[in-house]
């Protein structure tokens, strides 16, 4: 199959989702043999050649102070929906709600394809982050929503998550899709975790805690740092290892210092190596994820794959599939309950590495498994829209300008069909010059 997949993060800008389109390209085009395109904004000054796939990076404003570090793509990148369009997709993809799947609607309304649509993250949080709680959220809401509904079948990464969905207004039916993790199950070697953690002072005997993700407080830090501030005072030794980078890292910095805790705690900042996360995983003994915000928490399935146990809030999403004492642990959503059952566990280290190889067995799932799912979902909705049992989508206000941006690009497409001599009578020798150079 042609599958053209969407998404508004892309390298260099690396986040869960991200990491998502990366690893379903990489599958798809390796154990799978399908064509793949994906369509991302663009960053200036990056190389989007070296993949395994073709990336069409199209036109973005700069709002990475707005959006904590994200550009956002230009609708009307009509030379780029041109050159998706003429890749002639069997199936779209999206993975954000916000421009790619307008994108996707768009190419839809070119190609005929159908749009799936994944819910990865509670954008509610994102939006309120960037525009408060008033008005201009909940039209920017109501907007995404309709942009969803208006894809073809939408498939969330976990019930919690689509629940969630369905409470900010979303009325249309859900399919969970789980994804995976790109680590092998099974630690990396002591060699390796000896290379990686040499510099950082890491006791053998006193357990060591781990969080790796975006270094914000909607992600549960606070709990964890008040936790650590908890396990000191009652004299109980450890370590605590932060992977990772975001705006709340200052005042992490300083309730590091307030709480005392500064020789206890790790700051190694993002590691894009794989193998190295790998390693820092494997050296430590629990993980630390107290998220409400995470739709599906990842990192919990790569801490499962290196034999790590999570600490988890009761009924979040990211414990779904988790039992306590057996593969993981459940604490209510403060620093006390995670205070309490740190001190109770990390008295039986043997113990809790057992809790951690069950996860390794239990919960752990590869992204190839996860991506060979999906592609079986692919080729049963391209069958079921060729016979017309797919369904027709309620039509959305936004549907116009879906149909004007597609008329624009129709007529692009018939410019550049046009012989050489032509065009340029049209643009103008110079302006056709720069175009045909994929200067502009």
């Amino acid at each position: 199959m042609n599958i053209c997949l969407l998404n508004d993060s892309f390298p260099p800008v690396i986040d869960g989702v991200a990491n998502t389109v990366m690893n379903y390209g990489r599958v798809l085009t390796g154990a799978l043999g399908a064509n793949v395109i994906v369509g991302t904004p663009r960053y200036p000054d990056t190389d989007y050649s070296g993949y395994p796939y073709k990336v069409v990076a199209y036109p973005s404003l700069d709002t990475t102070r707005l959006t904590s570090g994200y550009r956002t793509g230009y609708l009307l990148s009509v030379r780029e929906i041109a050159e998706m369009s003429q890749f002639g997709p069997d199936i779209v993809h999206t993975h954000c709600p916000a421009a790619s799947t307008l994108m996707a609607r768009i190419l839809q309304y070119e190609t005929g394809a159908p749009v799936v649509f994944t819910y990865h993250t509670k954008f509610d949080v994102d939006i309120a982050k960037a525009v408060g709680d008033g008005f201009l959220k909940k039209e920017t809401l109501k907007m995404l929503v309709n942009n969803i509904s208006a894809c073809d079948e939408v498939w969330v990464v976990s019930e919690g998550a689509g629940e969630n969905l369905k409470s900010l207004g979303y009325e249309g039916d859900y399919r969970v899709m789980v994804n995976g993790v790109d680590f092998a199950r099974g630690k990396a070697s002591p060699e390796k975790v000896m290379e990686v953690t040499k510099g950082y002072d890491l006791p053998g005997d006193v357990p060591v805690f781990l969080f790796v993700g975006r270094l914000m407080a909607y992600k549960g830090i606070p709990i964890i740092l008040d936790a650590m501030r908890r396990l000191k005072d009652s004299g109980t030794d450890f370590r605590m290892v932060f992977v990772g980078s975001g705006d709340y890292e200052p005042e992490m910095r300083e309730k590091v210092k307030e709480y005392g805790i500064e020789s206890r705690v790790i700051f190694t900042g993002p590691i894009r190596d794989r193998e190295e996360l790998r390693a820092i995983y494997t050296r430590c003994d629990l993980f630390l994820f107290p998220s409400t915000y995470d739709t599906n928490g990842i990192v919990v399935r790569e801490a499962a794959a290196c034999g790590l146990a999570s600490v988890l809030i009761r009924d979040s999403c990211a414990a779904e599939g988790i039992t306590h004492g057996r593969n993981g642990y459940m604490i209510e959503e403060n620093g006390e309950s995670m205070a309490a059952l740190l001190s109770v566990v990390c008295r039986d280290m043997d113990a809790l590495h057992k809790v951690g190889d069950n996860a390794m067995n239990e919960i752990y799932i590869s992204w190839e498994d996860s991506v060979k799912n999906a592609y079986r979902r692919y080729e049963e909705i391209r069958e079921e829209a060729k016979d017309g049992s797919l369904g027709k989508k309620r039509r959305q206000k936004s549907d116009l300008l879906i149909e004007t941006a597609g008329e624009v690009t129709e007529k692009f497409k018939m410019l550049m069909d046009l012989p050489g001599k032509i065009k340029e009578d049209i643009f103008g020798e110079d302006e056709w010059i720069i175009r045909r150079r994929g200067e502009k």
